[in-house]
């Protein structure tokens, strides 16, 4: 599943690939807003990331689509 984290006064978003499901990334986020405190996600391949919830902006939660690649037909 992957996951976009706009934070404030940064250009770029934090992207990151997350075998939580969807529900446990909200319910994270949703505990972080509620105590005030940071929100602690991890990615795949076992990398912590740590933001402080006052500096968020948004958070995107979107399943990870199997794209095609190469030449396909359809």
């Amino acid at each position: 599943m992957e996951v976009k984290i706009g934070v404030q006064h940064t250009p770029r978003e934090l992207v990151l690939e997350s075998a939580q499901s969807p529900a446990e990334v909200e319910q994270a986020v949703t505990e972080a807003m509620a105590k005030d405190s940071v929100l602690s996600l991890t990615d795949e391949k076992g990398r912590k990331v740590i933001i402080p919830i006052a500096k968020v902006a948004y958070v995107e939660i979107a399943e990870s689509s199997n794209r095609p690649f190469g030449f396909t037909t359809r």
